[in-house]
């Protein structure tokens, strides 16, 4: 028997009293915002508070994943009032946005036509960094397909 597949017990886990108790997790609604149709990331009040985003910090460096053409997601890292090349979380009636329109088309991105939305989703950018995942996902339903039919081909039984 390989000593990898072998797993050996501690002392400790031996006794009741260090039985682990396990606790109902509570699911939390997903983040979400949408694009409006002039070009802005917006974020309804409600979604900067599930984030915990800082009034006084709002700016922002804005990327996208290196080598792709077409933006799926974006990523938002928090960035410093003296800091070069960030953005600028404005707030509006009832709602924080980032204008990066010129942005959105260049990544092939029709806000004018299409409805898209986001979902966001935190993850660890440095030691103390939080960055933000923005993932894109559009209204719209799918083209239909009008390319050549692929397969074999399907037997007619009308044929007579």
């Amino acid at each position: 028997m390989k000593a990898k597949q072998i797993r050996f017990f501690s002392p400790d886990e031996n006794s009741e009293s260090t039985k682990k108790i396990e606790k109902a997790v509570v699911k939390a609604s997903p983040v979400t915002g949408y694009i409006s149709s002039t070009g802005k990331l917006v974020f309804p009040a409600k979604a900067i508070s599930q984030l915990g985003f800082d009034p006084n910090n709002n700016r922002f460096k804005v990327g996208t994943q290196e080598g792709k053409r077409k933006i799926k997601s974006l990523f938002l890292i928090p960035g410093d009032d003296g800091q070069e090349q960030t953005f600028e979380l404005t707030q509006g009636a009832k709602s924080y946005g980032i204008s990066l329109p010129y942005i959105l088309q260049k990544g092939g991105i029709d806000f004018a036509e299409a409805k898209y939305s986001f979902t966001v989703k935190p993850f660890d950018y440095d030691e103390n960094v939080t960055g933000y995942e923005l993932k894109l996902s559009s209204d719209s339903p799918k083209p239909e397909y009008t390319g050549k039919p692929r397969g074999r081909k399907k037997l007619n039984s009308a044929v007579e």
